[in-house]
Parts: structure tokens; sequence; C-alpha cells
């Protein structure tokens, strides 16, 4: 990761409209853990991470900007709400589900980069099992052996005639050249695949009894018939897991967490309230005193191993409406050193939104109605009125921020999309007469809103 703060303020700017200061802070947050992986190690160790709390109204880009700074540098992200953690003991989530998840999501990672170097033997390998499973079709397929049987050894198949094992070798190839042309994808074949079953987790812990037995006893396979494309897919799974280097890509896994590991803590205002006489809520104080440590730096037991939290980026963000920051408890408000404010968003951000990031809405919309032929242009004075409109609805209902445009492209939308394609290719104009007639009732709404006293 070699972008500057500059760069990376850049790369955000592309799907995220505004929130400059915001984007300043989690930049430089990111350039100082490449600036930190440069340094000597026994200096490395005792450079923490200044994690950051967002602090501003739903739906300004808190969470958007979170993720979008994970997949730049392709490090390990979660969010997880503050409010699905109780104390321990109680019934909800151990705060420790949120470094395990994150380790999950590293192994995740890990293993789809080191499938893609393996992914030509696994092709190769997947079409060898396919060819069998076409050559062998109508015969009499052998049930899958146990776990018992299979200690034992496989069977010793009796060898084939000279004659017969040319004719097979001979039929082989010529299914092996129909299957590269494609002319078998829709064709039914049984194959042996592994039985994915005993996933339970054992109470109170994140492993299940195939990983407690699985080193003991292989896994048990079963009959399926599929398509040809569909054991493609399954086989290719099957033989990528079996080429991956386990243990190289667990140690990986950890590592990346540790190292470059963001957990994004949403809603954290929620566990800052008071309860009604002033006094501390002890329930949600109790929960940020659970968060505290890992926050803080501490070892999290997970079924891969030991995980340490010490250099993890911790990202929390929250409305603040009714609590304070100041309602936090004082560990956890110093264990997040960087406090940024997120503007509510107006008119022109709204408008923007519509039209200038790269995932934008109208993009979106374009693109899902060019498949039936229907291509969609909205003139500016219509992507004003639908701005203006989100404004009105926000300020006269709940404060959803930009995820109100959603709603407001869906219903002006809402007729073209049952429509596209019947008439073959044509081209609608979205215009302000359109979007108010679109949007008529929930004018209305509006209008009637500000009536009531």
């Amino acid at each position: 990761m070699q972008l500057t703060p500059r760069q990376i303020v850049s790369e955000l700017d592309k799907y995220i409209i505004g929130q400059a200061e915001a984007k300043r802070a989690v930049a430089v947050a990111l350039r100082n853990r490449y600036r930190r992986s440069r340094l000597p190690e026994e200096e490395r160790e005792e450079i923490t991470p200044k994690n950051i709390l967002m602090v501003g109204p739903t739906g300004v880009g808190k969470t958007e900007i979170a993720r979008r700074l994970a997949k730049l540098v392709d490090a390990p992200f979660i969010k997880v709400e503050a409010t699905k953690f109780t104390e321990v003991g109680y019934v909800g989530r151990d705060v420790d589900s949120m470094v395990r998840d994150l380790v999950e999501t590293s192994l995740r990672m890990v293993k789809d980069r080191m499938g893609k170097d393996v992914e030509l033997t696994a092709d190769q390998n997947a079409q060898e099992r396919i060819l069998d499973a076409l050559l062998d079709q109508g015969k009499e397929k052998k049930r899958p052996q146990n776990p018992i049987e299979a200690l034992l050894g496989p069977v010793r198949e009796p060898s084939l005639p000279p004659e017969e094992h040319e004719k097979r070798r001979s039929r082989r190839e010529e299914l092996r050249a129909q299957l590269l042309a494609g002319d078998l994808e829709a064709e039914i074949i049984e194959i042996e695949v592994e039985d994915s079953g005993n996933g339970e987790t054992l109470p109170g812990t994140d492993v299940s009894m195939q990983d407690l037995m699985g080193s003991f006893l292989p896994k048990k396979k079963k009959l399926r018939k599929v398509s040809v494309l569909e054991a493609r897919r399954i086989l290719r799974a099957e033989e990528t897991a079996k080429l991956i280097d386990m243990d190289a890509a667990t140690s990986q896994a950890i590592h990346r967490a540790e190292q470059d590991g963001i957990i994004f803590l949403d809603e954290i205002d929620k566990i800052a309230g008071r309860a009604q006489s002033g006094q501390p809520d002890v329930s949600r104080e109790g929960v940020q005193r659970d968060i505290l440590p890992i926050v803080e730096g501490s070892t999290v037991n997970t079924k891969y191993g030991p995980v340490k939290t010490d250099h993890m980026l911790f990202i929390a963000a929250g409305a603040f409406h009714v609590a304070k920051v100041t309602d936090l408890i004082p560990e956890l408000q110093g264990r997040f050193p960087v406090h940024v404010e997120l503007a509510p968003l107006t008119k022109d951000d709204l408008q923007r939104i519509l039209t200038q990031p790269e995932n934008a809405l109208i993009k979106q919309y374009q693109q899902l109605m060019a498949v039936d032929g229907t291509k969609i242009e909205f003139t500016d004075d219509a992507l004003d009125e639908i701005a203006e409109m989100a404004v009105q609805v926000n300020e006269n209902r709940e404060n959803i921020g930009a995820r109100r445009l959603h709603t407001l492209i869906e219903q002006v939308l809402e007729e073209v999309a049952f429509t596209a394609g019947e008439n073959g290719p044509e081209t609608v104009t979205i215009d302000r007469a359109y979007v108010k007639k679109q949007l008529g009732s929930m004018v209305k709404e509006i209008d009637v809103s500000k009536q009531i006293i």
C-alpha cells in the first residue's frame, strides 16, 4: 500500500460525495499503517493504530467511507452493530465474535488469493472427475465409503483387458473434446462430493464437530445428480480446497487480520445512553466495558489459534442524537483519539450523489434498464426535483440521508421498470413533470404533515 493520503482521498471521492474531514482522517490512519510497516520490528510493535470515532446523522457516508477504505487496500473488514452485543453471561453475542468474524473474513480472502494460483490445476482435476462420471454413466455406482472403510484403504479394482482399456481411453478423448466445446453443459451426471453435514458448532465455541473430528476421520461422501455445468463449479471448489495449503493460509490469515484488519463498530451511540435518573445505564455501560479490552488490545482465542487485536484499526460511528460522545465511559473515549464530525447532506450533495460517484444510482438504473433495451435519460430539472423532494421528506419524516434517494428513484422508475422491454428498444426521458407525477402521493403526504400541530 503506497498511496499517499491525498491519493487515498482522491480514490474515496470517486464513490463518496463531501465529508472531506472524515476522508482526510481515515486517509492518514491508512497511510500510518504503511509507515508503521516500514519500521524495524521492535519500533513497529510500540506503535498502535489511532482509532477513529465518526459522529454524524445516518445516511451521510460513515459506513461507506470505512467499507471503501478496506476495499482500497484489500484489507479484512467487517461491520458490526454495537447494539448486537450484550454483557458476557447474558443472551446475545459475545464481543469476541467480532474478532472471530474478522479472522473468517481474512481467511476467505487469503484462500481466494491462493485459489487463483492453483486455478488451472484445479480446473484440470475437476475436468478429469467429470470425464470419469461421464464414462461411468449408466453403470451401477458404488455407494460412498463410510469413514471406517476409508481408513482401511481403497479396494483395488480388477484391471481391464487391453482392448477394453483402449476403447475406454478413446471414448474418454471423445468426451473431452465435447466437454471443451461446451456441448455437454446440460448433461446430467452423478458425482461424489463431500458431505457438508456436522456443521453445528459446539456450545460456547465457534468449533464444529467436523473441525473437531476432521483430523481423525476422513470427510463423509455422498452422491449427487447435477448438470455438468454445476458439477464443474462444485468439483473446482473441492479441488481448489485440496490444493491450498491450509496451514499456510491460516497463518497468513491471522497475520493479515492482526496487522491489516479493520473493524467498523456502528451505532456505538446506542450503548452510550444514560438512564432517565441521570445515572449511568449499567447494562449499556457493561457492553462498553466488554468491548474495551478488544479495542485496547487483547488476545482472542479462535478455532484457528490466538489472535491479537493490538494493531487492528477500529472505526466507531454513531449519530449521537440523544446521547453524547461524553456519555461513553472515559476509557472507551480514550481509545478513539480521532474524532470526526460528518455534516448532514445538502440538496446539492444529494443531487451530486445521484450522478457523480462511479456507482451512482442513476448509472445503476440506466444499466439495469439497458438490459431490456430501454435507455433512460434524466433532465437536470428532474434531478433537481428528486434532490429537493429528498430534502423535504427527510425533514418531515425520519432523516435517513442519502438512503432516501433509493426510495424516491424506485418510485419514479416504477412504471418504467415494469414495462421495460415490452415495446422493443426505446428511450425514456425523465423530466421534472414526470417526477412530480410519480411522486404526487408523497407530495400530498408532506403537505398534510405541515398542517399537523
